[in-house]
């Protein structure tokens, strides 16, 4: 991989994010397309909304009026992205946040905001790069495998994570 270009922006209120957390977004970012082999320069954007709005997103793109914590929306195909003409780098896609739910998950789940944040993030990238889970069986086991594997390199293990 050459370069990335990780766009982030918080466009809710309801919760205040942390600092350190647009570091971490970018870390994992990197270390997904590090871990996949990612060739070429490469963009995405990550936006942090209120459950609302990603329920409205998950309603208008998924059919499922619901609240989720996170929404992938890739740009490109098959390992093909259209690329930036200005930059030369690959548009890879939108993920968008629930800042609420990830809150809520970490909470629920006994772990840190980090490493709730960070398995958000890298989930997302995997299905910016192609990756899915929704059909279960060993597309899905694959996936969850890439994700642990990431961010443990990362530091947020499962096992180190949780809070007592």
């Amino acid at each position: 991989m050459d370069k990335l270009k990780v766009l982030i922006s918080n466009r809710q209120k309801a919760r205040k994010i942390p600092s350190g957390i647009r570091l971490l977004i970018r870390r994992c970012c990197h270390a997904v397309l590090e871990s996949e082999n990612f060739q070429g320069s490469a963009e995405v954007s990550v936006s942090f909304i209120t459950n609302e709005e990603i329920r409205q997103l998950n309603e208008q793109y998924r059919h499922k009026d619901s609240a989720t914590d996170v929404l992938s929306f890739p740009l490109g195909e098959d390992g093909k992205w259209d690329k930036n003409e200005e930059t030369g780098a690959y548009m890879l896609g939108d993920v968008v946040i629930s800042a609420e739910r990830a809150f809520e998950q970490a909470e629920m789940y006994g772990h840190t905001l980090q490493r709730e944040i960070g398995f958000l993030t890298v989930h997302s990238m995997l299905h910016l790069l192609g990756y899915d889970h929704e059909g279960g069986g060993l597309e899905a086991t694959q996936m969850r495998e890439k994700e642990e594997a990431i961010l443990e390199k990362l530091g947020l293990a499962r096992a180190d994570s949780y809070v007592v």
